[in-house]
């Protein structure tokens, strides 16, 4: 069965006395969570202070991005080389926020991809529809035409890679990152039912063990209701990653979510239930 997986994305946030604070806090508290995986993207100059931090802990770290270059002139470009020697886990490719403000192509984003995968990466891969593509019953297309270079553009040997370094899919919906507003989970799990379709048309076996996240406000009041649907392998959190009450809180609920698929926990009935 799956792992939960739960990854803060800091985004253009932190300071080297705060990061100190919030990554103590959640060493302190993000321990002994059976079925959930946790982790933490920071800004490129402070990987060096979450390796020092969090090597002997649970928490695993990563960057926001990496350069679809591997070395040369590229004034200001990280390349995954470089993140891997931080002792990155992870890092988080084709956000929505870089497709917007840099115009990222889903070409580029499959090249940043291949260079993660070839450093020994996790690469956390988003995909998503804004809310005029969504009214427009456009969302599964958009979504596809993101997943296309994913599925069919790699080659049998960065596939390969895919499944030895366990890619991970994200989806979340332009229209709810920093809204307030989010996919309810009836909508994200037939996203990310789709989804995981599509990476059976490649690969079926891969299909069941690649877990796909969800971003979008995830609070924790709507965490139950999401981390719950069979398809949904935990979040990719933004505000309620700098929060640590907050991204604890969550952890502890994807835990809980896992243990109840795997009838190791009776559903609780303090725990919010959704109601179509």
């Amino acid at each position: 069965m799956r792992q939960k997986l739960v990854v803060g994305n800091w985004k253009l946030h932190g300071g080297l006395v705060e990061n100190q604070g919030l990554l103590n806090r959640l060493k302190q508290e993000l321990h002994d969570l059976d079925g959930v995986e946790t982790a933490v993207c920071l800004p490129y100059v402070y990987l060096y202070q979450a390796q020092a931090l969090l090597q002997d802990s649970p928490i695993a770290w990563g960057a926001q991005n990496v350069s679809q270059f591997t070395e040369g002139a590229f004034t200001s470009c990280i390349s995954a080389k470089m993140v891997a020697e931080f002792g990155c886990t992870y890092t988080i490719i084709g956000h929505s926020e870089r497709r917007a403000l840099k115009l990222e192509s889903n070409q580029v984003a499959t090249k940043r991809l291949l260079n993660a995968l070839h450093a020994g990466l996790t690469p956390i891969f988003c995909v998503g529809e804004t809310q005029d593509e969504r009214d427009g019953d456009m969302a599964e297309l958009i979504v596809r035409n993101q997943m296309l270079n994913v599925v069919y553009g790699l080659d049998d040997e960065a596939f390969a890679l895919a499944k030895k370094f366990k890619m991970v899919i994200a989806y979340e919906p332009v229209w709810a990152i920093g809204t307030g507003e989010h996919a309810s989970p009836d909508q994200a799990q037939r996203m990310h039912a789709f989804i995981r379709m599509m990476i059976a048309e490649r690969d079926r076996e891969f299909s069941e063990q690649i877990r796909i996240v969800y971003g979008g406000s995830v609070t924790t009041k709507n965490a139950h209701s999401l981390l719950s649907m069979p398809d949904i392998d935990g979040g990719l959190l933004g505000r309620a990653a700098l929060v640590p009450e907050d991204f604890v809180d969550i952890c502890r609920t994807a835990s809980r979510c896992y243990q109840q698929k795997a009838g190791l926990q009776e559903p609780s009935p303090a725990l919010p239930v959704f109601e179509a």
